[in-house]
């Protein structure tokens, strides 16, 4: 650049013992930034040049109290952190191995952009003292530009990333290598950014501009966005920019490091649409649950399971066989016809097949191909759908009772071919199974129960006369199902000595088997005379 021209002209700063100047000098004129230094780092001399792009003011090294300050100093000392390391290694490479040593290093830059050079270290030997010296300086590179590229490549590619270049001048995106994976997105290694941006998906593309348009010397946060490729469709990218200056003199560069996200994006997508479907599980679960709890009678028991229990295990099918007088009653939902089933409808609880055993056993069965049913029930029945079992659906029976439990019955759930339930599913399975089974003895015992009581009623209710003068009598007796709610309601009708008539309704006060006794007793006492059948 001019500026570093003119001052190499007007001085150049030497720090060698007494500030005698002599052939080294030589080293230190010209524009680029140059240093010599002993074998272990020690400044002996700096260019204005090489001040200035450390980041001193260039006014300082015109005097000799800065050259004075300098002398003996470390150099990788003047280097900026990030850059200290780097600077360090090169120098004490170049002196360990007495050849010469090249790496691309970053200066603060005059304008606030960094500059890239590629700098090199390089032993030499003082002529007034034979003096082994390391001499640093700055290549021009403006007319190799490439070489100051290859470390951000090796970099890059390293890290599984893409690079690419924009130059906001001449708005061309410029592909620089990286991944593999990642060069095969841009067929054209070189293009205009508005060929690039029409692959941009077009909700993203502000975004994409955005990122150009404010790209700073320091490295932007992640920006995603979506590229459509002719190749292999659209991919999930991601790009962080940084504005750098290639070498002094050279031009700005807008770089560009790319992350592929699609396969992570999937994943995600994945793991989301399976906590979902986790969810929604857990929710039908729970409905399942509520809904057995509630269920009144075995129908609605029978509803519940048909309608819930192959949509909360992700089955293609449902079928709840129950114990009726020592024999299975077999019901099914869509998934499973009953023409399919019907071979197990009616087989007692002593019949050598799955169903039966996993019920008297207590025992839950997972039966996942044919090979597997047919080696543990060589005598098993066989139904129509086991012709498709392990080709087409696997099969799991949990019972409704545990052994040495009254036998209640099992239900029965068909997976697609090759799936196995886990450990926590068929947990689950069971406590919702056990629960079901409860429910089932419930409903027995309050229908055993309604049944005991309106049993009592009807032989505590009277027979109403058949024939009444001018009169046409007819009574409806429905008591409550709920709990024992029965008993305390009463009615007769008979004839009186006078011929009148008598009608009587009453209720009497409880809602159990007492009730309805008292009730007996109540419509005697009213009726003393009267007696039955007439």
């Amino acid at each position: 650049m001019p500026k570093y021209a003119r001052m190499a002209e007007e001085a150049v700063l030497v720090c060698v013992r007494g500030s005698q100047m002599d052939a080294s000098d030589e080293l230190l004129r010209g524009a680029d930034p140059a240093a010599l230094l002993t074998l272990d780092g020690a400044i002996r001399g700096l260019n204005a040049a090489m001040v200035t792009a450390l980041g001193k003011p260039a006014e300082q090294c015109l005097g000799r109290d800065f050259g004075e300050q300098c002398v003996g100093r470390d150099f990788g000392e003047l280097w900026p952190e990030s850059q200290r390391m780097s600077a360090e290694t090169l120098v004490a490479h170049a002196a360990r191995t007495k050849t010469v040593a090249m790496r691309v290093l970053e200066f603060p830059g005059p304008g606030g952009t960094p500059v890239a050079c590629l700098i090199e270290a390089q032993p030499v030997k003082d002529p007034s003292n034979d003096e082994q010296l390391v001499w640093v300086h700055a290549l021009d590179a403006r007319n190799d530009v490439t070489s100051l590229l290859i470390p951000f490549r090796l970099a890059t590619e390293a890290a599984d990333l893409g690079l690419w270049t924009y130059s906001p001048h001449e708005h061309q995106l410029e592909w620089l290598g990286g991944l593999p994976a990642l060069v095969a997105l841009y067929p054209d290694l070189t293009a205009p950014l508005s060929r690039v941006m029409s692959a941009v998906h077009p909700d993203d593309r502000e975004a994409f501009r955005q990122l150009l348009r404010s790209a700073s010397t320091q490295q932007s946060p992640w920006v995603r966005f979506r590229y459509l490729t002719q190749q292999d469709g659209s991919h999930q990218l991601a790009v962080q920019t940084r504005r750098i200056q290639l070498g002094y003199g050279g031009p700005e560069r807008i770089f560009g490091v790319v992350r592929d996200d699609t396969k992570k994006a999937k994943l995600k997508e994945k793991a989301q649409a399976a906590l979902a479907a986790e969810r929604q599980r857990a929710r039908e679960v729970a409905d399942f649950s509520s809904a057995l709890i509630t269920a009144a009678t075995e129908q609605e028991l029978r509803q519940v399971v048909l309608t819930r229990l192959a949509a909360a295990f992700g089955a293609t099918g449902a079928l709840l066989a129950l114990v009726d007088e020592g024999r299975l009653r077999v019901s099914t939902d869509a998934g499973i016809a009953m023409w399919e089933a019907g071979p197990m409808h009616g087989l007692p609880l002593d019949h050598p097949s799955p169903l039966p055993e996993a019920i008297r056993t207590g025992k839950p069965q997972f039966i996942p191909d044919r090979k597997d049913y047919f080696h543990r029930w060589p005598h098993g029945a066989e139904f129509p759908r086991l012709a498709r079992l392990g080709s087409d659906y696997a099969v799991s029976m949990t019972p409704l009772s545990e052994a040495g439990n009254q036998p209640l019955g099992a239900w029965v759930v068909t997976y697609e071919s090759g799936y196995r339930p886990s450990l926590d599913e068929q947990t689950l399975m069971g406590t919702l199974a056990d629960l079901a089974g409860q429910a089932l003895r419930r409903i027995r015992l309050q229908q055993a129960r309604v049944e005991l009581a309106t049993a009592l009623q009807k032989t505590m209710l009277p027979t109403l006369p058949e024939h009444l003068a001018g009169l046409e009598v007819a009574a409806r007796y429905r008591p409550s199902r709920d709990g024992l709610d029965i008993g305390g309601d009463w009615y007769d009708a008979f004839v009186m000595p006078d011929g009148t008539v008598a009608m009587e309704i009453g209720d009497v006060q409880g809602h159990d088997v007492d009730a309805a006794a008292f009730m007996g007793q109540v419509r005697f006492v009213h009726a003393p005379d009267r007696r039955p059948g007439t």
